[in-house]
């Protein structure tokens, strides 16, 4: 059995105790959280330690995984204990919101090729995967253009979003990677992006509730992210591949593809899943498989540290354009 402790236990930390609780291969050992009713709440379902001082946790030869589901700006810090420590460590998108003190740890995790895994778990998902597979057979022949559509049915807490890093930080940044994914070797050479706000509240902590960014390939390859904190029919999650000699799409989920006929409706059909939990429901699952894998074989994992470096780079070439009014050339 794998022992593995758990940093965070709040809403996606939750999800994560439960998968891992689940996971025939893992045990969770420790969750860290500091805030009593959060630390009352893991014990009572999970029967594990609940500690307050990490170092306890990073020093316990007992630990196999660190899994970082804590505040972004706690997630470097963590990360270079693990490697202290020399622990197989999973973190949660973004690594940090500053991308100096990544490029710093990253020159760490090369020098010592460490086992990390990034959260970036729409990777994962079976219907994205399954297009990814089929663009590599070369189904559809030369890549020429990717659609990705990303809507939340509801934005989340204020506070979260206060310190969050933004919308292309905190939400598209799953975006960018995916785009990555697909293009394998072919870089993102230029993005220019728009943004826009209905609600004062964003005007007021500086972010936006509406986004959208184009980008180009060095090969050419164009690529179109649309973005919304807010979708009154569901949790709208599309992925389109447009090549020379066809496409490719991975579509929404519902719970299933009954349609109602009657008086007043034709082809009315379920509604989407209704949010990231129940959407990417077994790509959480399939990418602990692949934190298994990582751990037990040293098998890379489909997201890695510098999957997470470079989608940031990205997310912050998208502020620059937006602020600069310009398409913005990457590095």
């Amino acid at each position: 059995m794998i022992n593995v402790a758990l940093l965070g236990f709040g809403r996606i930390g939750q999800m994560h105790a439960l998968n891992i609780n689940k996971n025939k291969n893992l045990k969770l050992l420790y969750v860290y959280e500091k805030l009593n009713k959060l630390g009352k709440k893991a014990k009572k379902l999970y029967k594990c330690n609940i500690e307050k001082n990490y170092r306890k946790i990073f020093s316990d030869k007992e630990v196999d995984i660190i899994f970082i589901s804590s505040p972004t700006s706690t997630h470097i810090r963590f990360i270079e204990q693990g490697i202290k420590y020399k622990k197989t460590i999973f973190c949660e998108k973004p690594l940090d919101l500053n991308i100096s003190k990544i490029i710093k740890t990253f020159k760490i995790v090369k020098k010592n090729k460490l086992k990390i895994q990034l959260g970036f778990n729409r990777r994962y998902d079976p219907g994205h995967h399954s297009i990814k597979v089929d663009l590599d057979k070369n189904k559809i022949g030369r890549l020429e253009k990717i659609i990705i559509t990303s809507r939340d049915p509801a934005p989340p807490s204020k506070s979260y979003l206060k310190s969050s890093g933004g919308i292309f930080r905190d939400m598209m940044i799953h975006d960018f990677d995916l785009c990555r994914y697909y293009l394998k070797n072919d870089e993102i050479s230029e993005i220019s992006s728009s943004a826009s706000s209905f609600e004062p509240f964003y005007k007021k902590i500086k972010d936006y509730e509406l986004a959208t960014v184009t980008m180009k390939t060095k090969k050419g390859v164009i690529c179109v992210i649309t973005n919304s904190r807010h979708c009154s029919f569901g949790y709208d999650q599309r992925v389109e591949l447009f090549g020379k000699k066809g496409m490719l799409l991975s579509g929404n989920q519902k719970n299933n593809a009954t349609e109602i006929f009657n008086s007043n409706q034709s082809h009315s059909q379920k509604p989407f899943l209704n949010f990231f939990i129940e959407r990417y429901k077994e790509a959480y699952n399939l990418q602990l498989n692949d934190l298994v894998s990582l751990h037990k074989k040293k098998i890379k994992p489909r997201s890695t540290f510098e999957d997470g470096y470079l989608a940031l780079k990205i997310a912050n070439a998208a502020y620059k354009s937006l602020i600069q009014k310009r398409v913005v050339k990457l590095k």
